[in-house]
């Protein structure tokens, strides 16, 4: 097999500590699947993704080793968003998103330039399993945040304008015309300017609880939401719906993508128009 010439890869890799504030030390631990630094007691759990892209070094296979970014960003990152964490509360202030964002931004002064031809293209530091903020260059202007919301509702697939036969054929299982149900998930994610104020994010969250979530939650799609009326809810059509529903409705920030998972093997991204 060859690999085009020129050709770009685009590597991410997570690597997990824990801060204890208020602790001199941490043990390093030796299970970085879960966290190192391993933390002690109840410690500040956060995940660092490095996204680099970059061509495959022929030799190896690698864009680059994953066991070197790990080395690297636990080198060049992980210290200096932990220290600043740790100073924050011992001096009993707390760490906002722009201050998070400002941290990126060091931590890819600190990284960028060293995964020898791979360049960093992306540095988000995941803050919980359903919550996270990033950026796309050094200078961090602007920055991401993403956060994820659940919802259950039911739906059938189904076109008028087909016949039974191949309504069926079509759409299988999902055709059947009593409906059938999802717990679906979905990820919001909003662009800001790093020089602006605070987000609020008990705001963001009521903006797509109410312009969004309040719809859909525990609805017959194709019954009861009027968009569904006259075309098929799939996963497609409810994230078209999502940012419809959300665009131009976030004060200081801007809707940059909707993530909608049907299933944990299915899911759509929509960017807007």
């Amino acid at each position: 097999m060859s690999v085009r010439k020129n050709a770009m890869h685009k590597l991410a890799r997570q690597v997990r500590f824990s801060v204890n504030p208020f602790l001199p030390e941490t043990s390093e631990g030796g299970n970085s699947y879960a966290s190192r630094p391993a933390g002690s007691g109840l410690a500040i759990y956060l995940g660092l993704w490095v996204e680099l892209a970059g061509p495959i070094d022929a030799d190896t296979g690698f864009v680059v080793n994953v066991v070197e970014i790990d080395r690297i960003a636990r080198g060049a990152a992980i210290p200096v968003i932990a220290s600043s964490i740790k100073t924050n509360f011992t001096n009993r202030q707390h760490v906002s998103l722009l201050q998070l964002c400002k941290l990126l931004g060091q931590s890819w002064q600190g990284l960028a330039g060293k995964f020898g031809e791979a360049k960093l293209c992306k540095l988000a530091l995941e803050l919980n399993p359903f919550r996270n903020i990033s950026i796309k260059s050094e200078q961090a202007q602007m920055f991401y945040f993403s956060e994820k919301f659940e919802f259950a509702a039911m739906h059938t697939l189904w076109n008028k304008k087909f016949s039974d036969e191949k309504n069926f054929q079509v759409f299988g299982k999902c055709a059947n015309p009593n409906g059938h149900g999802h717990n679906y998930i979905v990820e919001v994610t909003v662009e800001k300017s790093a020089s602006d104020e605070e987000l609020d994010i008990g705001d963001f969250e009521s903006i797509v609880n109410e312009n969004f979530i309040s719809k859909v939650d525990h609805k017959n799609l194709n019954a009861d939401v009027a968009e569904f009326e006259t075309k098929n809810p799939t996963v497609e059509n409810i994230t078209v719906l999502a940012w419809e529903k959300l665009s131009g409705k976030f004060e200081n920030a801007k809707l940059s993508k909707i993530t909608v998972w049907e299933t944990n093997r299915t899911c759509c991204t929509y960017c807007g128009p």
